[in-house]
């Protein structure tokens, strides 16, 4: 059973389906019992979405 800094380090994985099979499915399977890392991985996978419908120039951006 992974526990919820595993689960930290391998939230982008996750999120990018880079895992393996049984990756996949310990992450998933703590995910549908711990309420805080899937709120976790849930704003982390809307913050790479967001990020990846930016224009480039506002991502490589030094504003500010």
């Amino acid at each position: 059973m992974l526990k919820c800094r595993d689960v930290a380090e391998r939230a982008s994985e996750y999120i990018d389906h880079e895992l393996s099979w049984r990756g996949y499915l310990a992450v998933r399977l703590h995910l549908l019992m711990c309420r805080v890392c899937r709120e976790y991985v849930r704003q982390l996978s809307l913050v790479a979405h967001a990020l990846q419908h930016l224009p480039a120039d506002e991502v490589t951006s030094d504003r500010p």
